[in-house]
């Protein structure tokens, strides 16, 4: 940098004249920044036309559709039996329904009586250890008493979600360390009482060993008793899996951190049983266990702290102290018990554990059985106090009730679509195994044809039909219709004219647009001279006309003409090969740029007349450009069109790199970044020269004062 020295010899401002200087040399800097900014609103302008092209692309990918040239109206002559919608898959035709025998209903259980006893309507909210003892259970040969009837078991009921890595075919589960003797015991898992889930579907387990021979198949798993699950290698072949397991341990183990301040300190489950023992280690490594009598901990008459075996929270005694980072271990088991229920869905059986702990509420019993993959749904009415089982599928999927003939009697093998397992649904909830009503499916003659579906909603030919009652009409059957629906199919060609002509304007506006070549982009000084609203005046001339008259643009809109002009050489299309044999045409304002018009009268004729020569004059296929559907031709001549511009002007995931007016763009940055190094350069010498001035000058003031000092 150049030491630059003010004009104090020659009186003149040299930062000013040096300012203006630069100015008449920057001319050539800003007419580059310019330019830049042309070709970047010019860059912009032709990523909105490829958007607008996306756009309609999108429209004529729809348009190739079927479904818009076949919209199925139906229509039946009773809607309180026989309902039914159609796709566009179905062919126009008619169909008879003479009789419906019987419709098809869901397997279902109502409980015998009611759950709940003397002392009121239970609370479903409240967990089921609270209200035990009113709960109604019914003994052979007595009155109805209340006791503790739900029969609990112990031990801890856990749930983990294990990852089996892709390819692998083993994953562990993390079984708790107790105790403090070396080495530690480990929970113990009830092989027997295990649901395993992956990606929410029930694996069948099993406790045998895979062989060669017997190997495990897709939705099975082999578990041990260390926890680990073997499933076969197919399972996670296409990545890694989450597998859900509940399962049943000997009994649960709690580890807490706490301070100096702790109170209370809450267990990880409640509804407890027995708490075994109870350590404390201290922060230097000191450790004390503790027995707990009931709920006292360590003595009954001095305890260190109590335990609500409802809730599992402990309350410490006021004079218990602890440091920082104490460690506290739980050992416990909590009352639990298990039911199963077994359903036969249009997927086969399909069986369930589940695990329910003491702390659970009827609530949560009925929530876990209707999110569950056992396909029933569980309801209690307050009112009746009574309890529901229904499975969620209608129909008959009990392939295990099969008709022999044995010692010459018809015999039906009794294996109800229902099976309950557990005394707390047969004992608690009152259920019982033989009223369980099988599901049934639908019995019906349609064309004459006696048939059977599971639902009463079934889809034949692409018509879907509702049976909404049961009754003989053989001599007055319901007649269900499939049409076309000519009116939409009207809609749906006018809107597809409605696009193309938007199109078409908003082309025709930028290619005519009028170019002011004199309104170039505003310099920043510039910008200081002007308002907001002068700025922005300025700013929409200086855009205006960048695509006047571009080629791909404007051969766009003529390909398009063409496209809609020339006939359809296609035998699929029949008489309605040209647009104008159906009604549409281009409007006589040439200046318009091709815009299409619609005669309704002779289009919704034409679709009346001919719905399929219509669905093919657009959507035809064909093998060369004379056989192609409109549409099909469009869609073609758009996606090039779009391709070009895309070559030219790129899109926002382009580097300048890799298309036209990105490489000027870049080639404009390096003659902007060189030219503002020359500037630099200049500057620096116009600085220099004036120092040197300023330096002539200054010595030729010295001299000639010591001159006059000399003389005088």
């Amino acid at each position: 940098m150049v030491t630059r020295v003010s004009g104090l010899a020659s009186g003149m401002d040299t930062d000013s004249l040096v300012k203006k200087l630069m100015d008449a040399e920057r001319i050539p800097l800003t007419k580059f920044k310019q330019k830049k900014q042309t070709l970047e609103w010019q860059r912009d302008d032709y990523r909105a036309m490829n958007t607008l092209l996306l756009d309609f692309r999108s429209a004529l990918t729809q348009m190739k559709l079927s479904t818009n040239y076949r919209v199925r109206t139906t229509a039946s002559t009773d809607d309180t039996k026989v309902t039914a919608t159609a796709t566009s898959a179905a062919a126009q035709s008619s169909y008879s329904i003479s009789k419906v025998e019987k419709l098809a209903t869901a397997a279902t259980v109502v409980n015998t009586g009611k759950i709940s006893g003397d002392g009121g309507k239970i609370d479903t909210s409240k967990s089921l250890i609270e209200f035990k003892s009113n709960i109604k259970t019914v003994e052979p040969g007595s009155k109805d008493q209340f006791a503790s009837a739900i029969t609990w078991e112990t031990g801890s009921v856990e749930s983990q979600t294990v990852t089996l890595k892709k390819g692998e075919g083993i994953a562990q589960l993390n079984l708790k360390e107790y105790g403090d003797q070396t080495p530690k015991q480990k929970q113990v898992i009830d092989l027997g009482k295990m649901n395993v889930k992956v990606n929410g579907q029930n694996f069948e387990i099993t406790t045998i060993a895979p062989t060669d021979t017997n190997k495990l198949k897709d939705n099975q798993v082999y578990v041990k008793s260390d926890g680990s699950l073997e499933f076969a290698q197919s399972v996670s072949k296409n990545g890694d899996i989450n597998v859900k397991v509940d399962f049943i341990a000997d009994k649960a183990v709690d580890s807490f951190t706490v301070g100096k301040d702790t109170t209370t300190t809450q267990l990880s489950k409640g509804a407890l049983n027995t708490v075994a023992k109870l350590i404390i280690t201290e922060k230097d490594g000191t450790k004390n266990n503790y027995d707990v009598f009931g709920t006292k901990i360590g003595s009954e008459s001095n305890p260190i702290g109590e335990i609500d075996l409802a809730t599992g929270k402990i309350t410490w005694a006021e004079n218990q102290t602890f440091t920082d980072e104490t460690k506290i271990e739980a050992e416990y088991t909590q009352n639990y018990f298990t039911f199963n229920l077994q359903t036969s869905t249009s997927k086969g059986d399909v069986s369930e554990n589940f695990l329910i702990q003491g702390s659970d509420s009827l609530n949560n019993v009925i929530s876990k059985v209707n999110s569950s993959n056992v396909g029933v749904s569980m309801m209690y009415d307050s009112f009746s106090d009574k309890v529901t089982l229904t499975r969620t599928e209608t129909g008959d999927f009990n392939t295990k009730n099969p008709v022999y003939e044995a010692d010459g009697q018809t015999i039906i093998k009794n294996d109800p679509d229902i099976i309950i397992g557990g005394s707390f649904l047969t004992d608690i909830l009152k259920f019982n195994q033989n009223d369980v009503k099988d599901g049934q499916n639908a019995k019906f003659i349609i064309n004459g044809l006696p048939t059977e579906r599971n639902s009463n909603t079934f889809t034949m030919n692409g018509v879907s039909f509702t049976l909404k009652q049961t009754f003989d009409a053989t001599n007055s059957p319901v007649t269900v219709s499939v049409n076309n629906d000519s009116n939409q199919v009207f809609e749906n060609i006018k809107k597809f004219v409605t696009q193309y002509n938007e199109l078409i304007d908003k082309i025709q506006e930028k290619t005519s647009e009028e170019r002011y070549r004199t309104y170039t982009p505003l310099t920043d000084e510039q910008r200081e001279q002007l308002s907001d609203k002068q700025q922005e005046q300025w700013e929409e001339k200086a855009k205006s006309g960048l695509l006047r008259r571009d080629s791909t643009l404007t051969s766009l809109l003529t390909k398009m003409r063409t496209d809609f002009y020339t006939s359809v050489d296609n035998s699929e299309a029949g008489m309605y090969n040209q647009l104008a044999k159906i009604g549409i045409s281009t409007t006589p304002n040439y200046l318009e740029g091709g815009k299409l018009e619609i005669n309704e009268t002779k289009l919704k004729a034409a679709i009346e007349a001919d719905p399929q020569a219509v669905e093919k004059l657009f959507n035809a296929s064909g093998n060369g450009y004379g056989q192609q559907g409109i549409v099909q031709r469009l869609y073609d001549s758009v996606n090039n069109t779009m391709d070009k511009i895309k070559e030219k002007a790129g899109n926002s995931f382009s580097t300048n790199a890799q298309f036209t007016l990105g490489k000027e763009l870049n080639l404009l940055n390096t003659k902007i970044d060189s030219f503002e190094d020359r500037l630099l350069k200049i500057e620096d010498r116009y600085y220099r020269q004036f120092t040197a001035m300023e330096t002539a000058i200054s010595k030729a003031n010295s001299q000639s004062t010591s001159l006059m000092q000399y003389f005088s």
